[in-house]
């Protein structure tokens, strides 16, 4: 029976052990290089968050939005440094397996999150784009009304029926918002109707003239009135104004004003505004008024009395 050569395998474990020894000793300058490496980056990286927080909150309507920014590039920097460091010291699969693993995570969170996700890249997104800032109005998916609050997952709007509406960020960004509050200025459309009896350009003149009297009329040189179509018992006509949107004079209050001046106007011109006509033909192939149908019973009555 052989016995253990302790001795022999003693001497293969100092000699492992004084290996891996050697190896941290040379490592310790470019250890301590690799700390000091990323004690710089946190300050740096401390500094310039800082930075990039104050100048993305100036820039953009939500501060979620920027903090989130600006906590994403300060992550990003961060780990920017522990990479260099790691690979400083001769961890390269170190990194690569680390950028592999939170590739990995990042797609598995992507997919299990997805809704929120999208949600929340959609509100980044109109962030930096900025298709609308609070205090504007804009519809969008039905909804109409002012913009109160851009959050990193929704935004909170007002309508004005005073209703706070919450609309995701994604169907924001997905179709199509209308925003009335980019140009400042909005177009009145008035319809109107005027009698056959009446010339089309004189009500035009009549109605343009007294629309450009108010003062919330703006661009009064494209005040203007179209034919829009022929009625039943009118032609239909097209008033266009511009006013300031929003502005001291709302909407709706325009239109009314409008409406009541443009009444008052054609009155003043003697120029008809006409309700529905309708004519009743009676006889078996039209033509024939009541009076005439009601002429010829009498008249058969009376010569049926005569003969009797």
């Amino acid at each position: 029976m052989e016995y253990l050569d302790i001795n022999k395998y003693w001497s293969l474990i100092d000699e492992k052990l004084n290996v891996w020894l050697e190896t941290i000793i040379k490592h310790i300058p470019n250890l301590v290089v690799a700390i000091c490496f990323i004690i710089i980056f946190s300050v740096v990286a401390r500094i310039v968050g800082k930075l990039v927080k104050q100048f993305l909150r100036r820039s953009l309507d939500s501060q979620q939005i920027a903090d989130l920014l600006a906590a994403i590039f300060k992550v990003c920097f961060i780990l920017t440094g522990v990479f260099i460091c790691l690979d400083f010291i001769g961890l390269k699969g170190t990194v690569t397996s680390l950028l592999a693993g939170a590739g990995i995570i990042g797609l598995a969170i992507g997919f299990a999150f997805q809704d929120m996700t999208e949600n929340l890249i959609a509100g980044v997104a109109m962030g930096i784009r900025k298709p609308f800032s609070i205090g504007d109005i804009i519809e969008a998916d039905n909804v109409f009304g002012k913009v109160i609050t851009i959050n990193l997952r929704n935004t909170i709007v007002e309508t004005f029926s005073s209703q706070i509406e919450v609309i995701p960020n994604k169907i924001l960004f997905r179709n199509i918002v209308t925003n009335y509050s980019s140009l400042s200025i909005r177009r009145v459309e008035v319809p109107v109707s005027i009698s056959y009896a009446d010339d089309p350009d004189h009500a035009k003149e009549v109605i343009v003239d007294a629309i450009n009297q108010c003062d919330f009329v703006i661009k009064q040189d494209q005040t203007d009135v179209y034919a829009e179509s022929f009625g039943d018992s009118a032609v239909n006509l097209l008033v266009w104004f511009w006013i300031d949107y929003p502005g001291e004079t709302g909407y709706m209050s325009a239109r009314h004003q409008a409406i009541s001046l443009i009444k008052k106007s054609l009155e003043q011109a003697d120029i008809l505004i006409p309700f529905p006509i309708r004519t009743l033909e009676f006889g078996a192939k039209g033509g024939e008024t009541l009076g005439d149908i009601l002429t010829q019973q009498a008249q058969v009555k009376n010569s049926k009395a005569e003969k009797e």
